[in-house]
């Protein structure tokens, strides 16, 4: 999406005289921009899913839950993303369609700042448990920490993006005639080249750098026993109740019909763990 997008956006760079063609290169230089941010939070949410299937006694919820809620609610900002920026990026459409996409384009930004950050606090619920308990290997600290270090990168972008649409509204038709008027962040274009594409381009190369495969098991059976050291091949995480009621509710909290203790309790190291803490 990136690649597109800004291809697209350096062809109407030298492209800008108003005929269709050209419009329909800087739609699509738009959306793909603005919805490629999205994506990488889907790979993060799937990266922090992994990483509790690793330690899966101190998973705050399902680990194979995390995507997916996670990932209907970024299903969600994208569309509004989508039908913000292809309504608003079209000077032809009528100023109430306009209205409408620039509406659900500031709505998208702050739900999607919304979303990051449940998505820290439930990594940092996670993290603090291991913490406590002493398991606290490597293997798990690169990718998290990477993981919020990615996060609060996609964090800037939407701040940046937010400060550029709210003052973009606040200007009106005599505004745009007259440059002085406009807004500094958004008469220079340095911002955006700091601001997104400088951030989008680390978070890339810093997953590539550190990632996660590198330390984390290839199976998510796979999983590292309460003493911190030994890893083992479980059944994986099993939820009995049926897939729509596991996704409305990830965390478990209405009640399971599954009364038989969690396979990591069973493994011959709770025992010694518990006595131990």
């Amino acid at each position: 999406m990136f690649t597109i997008g800004f291809a697209t956006r350096e062809y109407g760079a030298f492209n800008y005289m108003d005929s269709d063609a050209n419009l329909a290169v800087y739609i699509v230089s738009t959306c793909m921009i603005y919805m490629a941010p999205p994506i990488l939070e889907l790979a993060n949410y799937h990266i922090l899913g992994h990483v509790l299937y690793y330690i899966p006694y101190h998973s705050p919820m399902h680990p194979g839950r995390v995507f997916t809620t996670f990932g209907m609610l970024s299903t969600i900002v994208e569309v509004m993303n989508a039908l913000g920026v292809s309504n608003l990026a079209n000077h032809k459409l009528p100023e109430s369609r306009r209205k409408t996409g620039e509406i659900l384009m500031k709505a998208s930004l702050i739900v999607q700042v919304g979303v990051l950050l449940l998505f820290c606090v439930l990594a940092a619920i996670f993290q603090r448990r291991c913490v406590r308990d002493g398991i606290w290997t490597r293997r798990v600290s690169v990718p998290l920490w990477t993981l919020y270090i990615s996060t609060f990168l996609i964090l800037i972008r939407c701040v940046y993006r937010i400060v550029e649409h709210f003052g973009f509204s606040s200007l009106g038709p005599e505004s745009l005639k007259d440059g002085e008027e406009i807004s500094y962040i958004l008469r220079y274009e340095w911002f955006f080249y700091v601001f997104e594409a400088a951030v989008m381009l680390v978070n890339t190369l810093m997953w590539n750098l550190w990632h996660p495969r590198r330390y984390l098991p290839q199976h998510k059976s796979t999983y590292l026993a309460q003493d911190g050291i030994t890893e083992l091949e479980g059944p994986g995480w099993k939820d009995n109740r049926p897939w729509l009621v596991t996704l409305i509710d990830p965390f478990g909290w209405l009640d399971s019909k599954d009364d038989k203790p969690p396979f990591w309790e069973t493994n011959g190291y709770a025992k010694v763990y518990n006595e131990h803490f």
